[in-house]
């Protein structure tokens, strides 16, 4: 399946592995760019910059030198103390080939990424936003639906709808994301317009992702009907695995909608963190998204990869015969 994206990774299947937040490390990047993916280590996962810098390092070796990314999750406005700038000039330095950003708009970015020979693909919640982030200049553009884990927006449009009207929209290469985990929606997503899909939640069961087994466990239980929409009150809509920690958040936020001041203990992403380390499912915002559905148990990432390949071949040959 060669596509724009294929060709501006230098990848052999248009699926991209989303940076995961606390997740995406060296190991999980490297198996997925070892496995014919592109994926992004996420820079907010490793606060400290000799740290990250280790990181990607660490990243290049298991790769053998080939080409991965660098997520860097940007807040909507710039604020004190921030290290973003840091973050990027050790992009530069590190001559990282890939660089996924999201968050605010990453245009005072670009002439330094691109001088130094990066490529950016930017993801955003809405066609609206992709058709902007084309407008400045970026390379191509992640475009996430309603069913995503994480942040979907708040207009909530779902991931079918989203390809089509991206296909339609856009001159840049660019992927869809949201629901997606198996290799049917990858010929739908390529069908509707799309370049390629970018996966997240289909890919926490990973080997490789260093989560506690509990965890995983629990996704693989899961259905589609197991995640559950908060903070809109904030409008900062995120999508999650249902547990203690949604049900008090959305108590809130019925009761008080908007009080951070009482939400902030429950929604610090440092307790989804311990829930990764300890198991314990139970507590914290965990991003999921709808297509946790199809996380039906713990392999290596080239396997999950591979039977995307495979179930999407299938589906190729399902149309044929219907042609």
């Amino acid at each position: 399946m060669k596509t724009k994206i294929t060709e501006l990774f230098g990848i052999r299947v248009p699926i991209i592995a989303g940076g995961l937040q606390w997740l995406s490390n060296a190991d999980y990047v490297a198996a997925a760019v070892n496995g014919g993916s592109m994926s992004f280590i996420t820079a907010a996962s490793f606060p400290e910059i000799d740290k990250l810098r280790d990181e990607i390092r660490r990243c290049r070796d298991l790769t053998d030198g080939k080409p991965f990314g660098v997520n860097v999750s940007m807040l909507p406005k710039l604020v004190e103390g921030e290290k973003t700038q840091e973050v990027f000039d050790l992009i530069v330095e590190e001559k990282v080939a890939f660089v996924e950003t999201s968050g605010r708009n990453p245009q005072a970015y670009l002439p330094q990424l691109h001088e130094a020979g990066a490529k950016v693909i930017h993801k955003v919640p809405a066609v609206k936003y992709a058709l902007k982030a084309q407008s400045i200049g970026v390379d191509a553009v992640s475009v996430v639906g309603a069913e995503c884990g994480g942040h979907p927006g708040m207009d909530m449009v779902g991931t079918i709808v989203q390809a089509a009207v991206a296909g339609r929209a856009l001159d840049i290469p660019f992927v869809v994301g949201g629901g997606i985990g198996c290799g049917e929606q990858v010929v739908a997503a390529l069908a509707l317009g799309a370049d390629g899909v970018i996966i997240g939640t289909r890919f926490l069961v990973a080997e490789e992702i260093w989560a506690h087994k509990g965890y995983k466990d629990r996704l693989i239980e899961a259905n589609e009907t197991e995640t559950t929409l908060v903070l809109q009150s904030l409008r900062n809509t995120a999508r999650s695995l249902r547990n203690e920690t949604t049900e008090i958040v959305q108590t809130i936020e019925a009761e008080t909608p908007g009080d951070l001041e009482k939400l902030m203990p429950h929604i610090s992403g440092k307790i989804g963190k311990v829930a990764y380390e300890t198991g314990d499912w139970s507590k914290g915002l965990l991003a999921a998204g709808q297509a946790v559905a199809f996380a039906d148990r713990i392999q290596p990432l080239a396997d999950i990869i591979a039977q995307l390949e495979s179930e999407a071949e299938v589906a190729m040959q399902r149309l044929q015969a219907v042609a």
